[in-house]
């Protein structure tokens, strides 16, 4: 089998379900950027320690299922979903992940240990993979957990990317606003 297929030289691309639309069109955008954060979660695997591996590695399952669902044209049935109980599981995890550390008392910078960067980096992706479900959202039908799925992903990559500093020993950078830079 080869990997080109042709069909998509006239700028449009299949759906589960069989339809085509153009590659432009907001449920692309939308599964294409969860696509993209599923390969910046896999770039943040190659830094982190064994058990932040094993929790990003679930996500990517879990955002390949999510993905799916997006790709799926409205009215099919998508082959596979995330759930409530997937949401949970973000959950626990930041709450795990956030009993490791002290309180946040301010603004932080994306940055520290390079684990930390990468899941800063991959929150951003995140956060517009969110965005991009929302406007779809205000088009077709999206279905809720979606949405949630995303907005709790982007809160554990930030937990994971404070437990990472702090693992690393590295303090995470403060952001301080222009009333408060030295002079």
């Amino acid at each position: 089998m080869k990997l080109y297929t042709k069909t998509g030289d006239d700028g449009t691309t299949g759906l589960f379900g069989g339809s085509r639309v153009p590659k432009n069109n907001p449920r692309v955008a939308a599964y294409g950027d969860v696509d993209e954060l599923n390969a910046a979660i896999g770039w943040a695997m190659t830094a982190v320690d064994d058990d932040t591996a094993a929790i990003l590695a679930q996500v990517q399952r879990d955002l390949f299922s999510l993905g799916a669902e997006l790709a799926t044209a409205e009215g099919a049935r998508p082959r596979d979903r995330v759930t409530d109980g997937q949401v949970m599981k973000l959950e626990q995890w930041i709450d795990a992940a956030t009993e490791e550390m002290p309180p946040l008392e301010t603004f932080i910078l994306p940055g520290g240990a390079p684990a930390a960067a990468a899941m800063h980096l991959a929150r951003t992706v995140s956060r517009r993979a969110e965005r991009a479900a929302v406007t779809l959202s205000q088009l077709e039908t999206v279905e809720h957990h979606v949405i949630v799925y995303l907005n709790r992903l982007s809160d554990l990559l930030f937990a994971l990317a404070r437990r990472a500093n702090h693992r690393a020993g590295v303090s995470d950078i403060p952001w301080i606003g222009p009333r408060n830079e030295p002079k």
